[in-house]
């Protein structure tokens, strides 16, 4: 009996250990078998997740941001005691004891799950294996997937530390509202560092992996509050909250960005804007697209946060003020249908979800709205962002006066009918200029017709300002950069560089008469923008007064491929077509490319390579990109004496003489102080510039600089069509620049133009190019730079090889035939024959 009750046992012991023996045996090829072609876990612990790129100003303001993921990297000394235990309380109570896999949570959570009945369900899954489905797996639901989980969290514990691997885990995570990782997350819900966080504020962040759509702080309020509860429970049972912080956290009410309880971090950010767009449009050829927006990159950029709102201001009030003088009414041509207008609440909704842009700040902030009612009144709006006032918002009948609408056929509708119900415009506060107090509402569009302008340090290149059009949200063209326009005759500085550099001076004399030129499309008869000729002018008056009929005749004295060759030193043209047309700018440039040039004149010859970046840094400080290359030795002593600047040495290439560079310069002067920008560029101190307007006025232009800041506009058409006979370079683009550059003068100074050694000077009579004594005065006396060692030779006439007409009206015809000045004995003296001024004229193509 004994042996049988042995014997009995003794099956019973075999088949266990043989069963037991057998499913540790299958459970041990299962994963051997899956185990065989997983993933390498060893790459983890050089990860470095996808961060954003943040673009900051020269004064240090962050400016904008760019992610695929809009993540923070957090290195794991940097994350709160606080914010771990929480999400460890909410994922893997056992995180620090277990190796990669937790039985023990697997069937707590069972458990937790039975006695809840589903509603506080806690992941069976360790941490350790949420990295590994995050990073290496899928995560579809299949027991396969799981397997491999296991296995890979379970080398991991053996490769990386736990520090490590929350590390991992608390940057990677997706926590709703395109947040990834907790700082983000952070930043993106309560507007704080992790650092600020409150316990009930992690347990926030900590409820939300499991599937933050279900746990939307608005939207599921509630079900996030409920979760969020639990969690804090967790933190107080295993310890990490006392009993009287439990309580106190539990009572706080859920609060978040998204509620309205505290502002975006979005709010101190400007809304995003041609310069920092074309940042990510130049660094993403530089760095690649993917190292760009996932990279983590540190981009200080040379933005001037003071002067970029007054180059948008003043570009958009010269918009605006032409577009006006049209008179034509086009709107936004958006209407919202009449179910969305039953209720307030419904037409601001569907407001909201228009497309119209909002970053317009011209005298005060543009706002989209709705017509609710037009009658007697005018025009009763509903205004986004603006609560109704007593009686309505009203847009006065005379405030549509100015323009007709353009009418399906094309024709033009009756003068102030501008508006219906359901239409959906723009509008804007109408203040006081005394203290800004409000006076009413007034209708606005964003204008048909378009521009650019930019300014940069003429000695580094910095763009300071650049707007690229009326606005962004409208528009997200860059005009500035990627437009390919006429420059005009903002293009003869170069023409008249090259001759400079060819042995003429300004007080050459050159012909301006009648030409005609035989092209494939038949005979090219250019003439001045005055319609008139003035015979043999020195090129000084020929720049200043902008005269089309020299350029071409000293254009073909020098010969077209010395001009090409200056321009495309000067990164105008890639390859200017060496034909005479393009004397007076036909070939199509960009405004980025003209005042980066235009640099080069102020800075005496010195090459300027234009950049918006200063410097670029990636995700762990280093500097991967510098644009200033010039060396300071100075920079590095501890001390320098009272007085003394560090000298900054200069180590770029010259592009031109800088004899040259000042001759031209001076003459460029004159275009500000007598010529075609006279009447609207008056700065106070030394101004140089070019006016330029193309065929028709299609477009117009005006480039200038200080000594120490260029500065340059073009408007036009997006496609090109005449703006009108009226329409100028120095009518137009002039008012933008010297709004613009009044306030940079006061910032950034203005001195004299620095004369560079080899400069004799002389005095000349400005209109006859004759010489003066040293002592002559008058209007007509210009002192003017000549090299040293060249003896100037005066009273010789170019005329480029063109034949002048027997019928050429003479200089003594268009005005007298000479110019009273006061000689060095003091006695008065008539020197001439003088040519006339023309009318005042931008030039270019005409």
């Amino acid at each position: 009996m004994f042996r049988f009750i042995l014997s009995f046992f003794g099956g019973i012991f075999t088949t266990l250990t043989m069963s037991v023996g057998m499913v540790a045996l299958t459970i041990g090829a299962v994963f051997w078998m899956y185990g065989r072609d997983l993933p390498s876990h060893e790459s983890l612990a050089q990860y470095t997740p996808p961060t954003i790129s943040r673009i900051y100003s020269g004064q240090g303001k962050l400016i904008d941001e760019f992610a695929t993921e809009r993540r923070l990297f957090a290195p794991a000394n940097t994350i709160p005691d606080l914010v771990k235990q929480a999400f460890i309380s909410a994922e893997d109570k056992n995180f620090y004891q277990h190796d990669g896999y937790d039985l023990r949570g697997i069937g707590a959570a069972a458990v937790d799950a039975v006695k809840s009945r589903g509603r506080d369900v806690r992941g069976a899954s360790t941490i350790t294996q949420q990295v590994m489905k995050n990073f290496l797996l899928s995560g579809d639901r299949r027991a396969e997937r799981k397997i491999k989980e296991i296995i890979l969290a379970a080398r991991l514990e053996e490769t990386l530390d736990k520090e490590k691997i929350l590390e991992l885990y608390l940057n990677e995570i997706f926590l709703g509202q395109n947040s990834y990782g907790v700082a983000a997350a952070s930043q993106t819900y309560f507007n704080k560092t992790l650092g600020e966080l409150a316990p009930h504020e992690a347990a926030f962040l900590a409820s939300l992996p499991k599937a933050p759509s279900d746990y939307h702080p608005v939207r599921r309020k509630d079900r996030l509050l409920a979760r969020r509860n639990f969690v804090l429970r967790e933190m107080k049972e295993n310890g990490y909250l006392t009993e009287a912080v439990y309580q106190r956290e539990r009572a706080a009410p859920l609060r978040s960005v998204q509620n309205g309880d505290f502002e975006s971090f979005k709010a101190e950010l400007p809304p995003r804007d041609y310069f920092t767009d074309e940042i990510r449009r130049q660094l993403s050829e530089d760095f690649g697209e993917g190292e760009f927006f996932t990279g983590g990159l540190t981009v200080r950029a040379t933005i001037d946060n003071e002067m970029q709102p007054i180059a948008a201001e003043a570009l958009r009030r010269q918009l605006e003020q032409f577009d006006r003088g049209q008179g034509v009414w086009r709107g936004t041509g958006l209407t919202l249908p009449a179910s969305a207008l039953e209720s307030e609440q419904a037409w601001r909704d569907a407001l909201a979800d228009t497309r119209v842009p909002r970053d317009i700040f011209l005298e005060t902030q543009w706002y989209p709205a709705v017509v609710l009612e037009v009658g007697a009144k005018g025009a009763r709006l509903g205004i986004e962002d603006t609560p109704t006032e007593e009686g309505g918002n009203w847009v006065p009948p005379n405030d549509m006066e100015w323009a007709r609408p353009r009418l399906e056929n094309g024709k033009l509708g009756n003068r102030g009918d501008l508006v219906s119900v359901g239409d959906v415009v723009l509008v804007r506060r109408m203040v006081t200029d005394a203290d800004g107090s409000f006076i009413r509402w007034t209708l606005r569009q964003v204008p048909e017709v378009q521009g650019a302008f930019a300014a940069m340090d003429v000695n580094t290149g910095r763009v300071i300002a650049m707007q690229g059009g009326f606005s962004y949200q409208d528009s997200v063209f860059n005009r500035a950069t990627q437009a390919k326009r006429q420059p005009g005759s903002s293009f003869k500085p170069f023409v008249y560089a090259s001759a400079l550099d060819s042995g003429y001076t300004p007080a050459t004399i050159v012909v301006d008469a009648p030409i005609e030129i035989n092209t494939p499309q038949g005979v090219w008869r250019p003439k001045n923008a005055s319609n008139r000729y003035y015979g043999p002018t020195p090129l000084r008056t020929g720049i200043e007064q902008s005269r089309n009929l020299m350029t071409i005749r000293l254009a073909q004295e020098v010969g077209m491929d010395v001009v090409g060759e200056y321009a495309e030193r000067f990164g105008v043209y890639e390859n200017l077509s060496p034909v005479l047309a393009n004397a007076l700018g036909s070939q199509e440039t960009t405004l980025y490319q003209m005042v980066a040039a235009y640099a080069m004149f102020a800075n005496g010859g010195e090459r300027v390579e234009p950049t918006l970046v200063d410097r670029v840094q990636d995700r762990y400080g280093r500097t991967v990109y510098k644009h200033d290359k010039r060396v300071c030795n100075d920079c590095a002593l501890p001390t320098l004496p009272a007085g003394t600047a560090p000298r900054v040495v200069s180590n770029r290439e010259r592009v031109m003489d800088p004899v040259t560079a000042y001759q031209l310069t001076s003459m460029m002067r004159g275009v500000v102080e007598r010529g075609t920008a006279r009447k609207a560029v008056d700065l106070g101190v030394p101004t140089a510039g070019k006016t330029g307007t193309t065929n028709d006025a299609k477009d117009v232009w005006f480039i200038g600089f200080t000594n120490n800041i260029v500065a340059g506009c073009y408007i036009g058409y997006d496609q090109p069509r005449s703006m009108g006979s009226g329409a100028s370079g120095g009518g137009m683009c002039g008012p933008v620049f010297q709004r613009f550059m009044s306030k940079a003068v006061q910032k950034y100074g203005g001195g004299k133009f620095q004369v560079p050694d080899g400069c004799q000077f002389i005095n000349i009579d400005r209109f006859s190019g004759a010489r003066l004594s040293d002592n002559a005065s008058g209007a007509n006396v210009v002192s003017e730079c000549f090299r040293e060692g060249e003896t100037p030779i005066f009273g010789i006439t170019f005329d480029g090889g063109f034949a002048m007409g027997a019928d050429l009206p003479l200089v003594d015809e268009l005005g007298g035939g000479g110019r009273q000045v006061t000689t060095s004995t003091g006695r008065k003296a008539v020197v001439g024959p003088k040519a006339g001024f023309g009318t005042l004229s931008s030039g270019g193509l005409y």
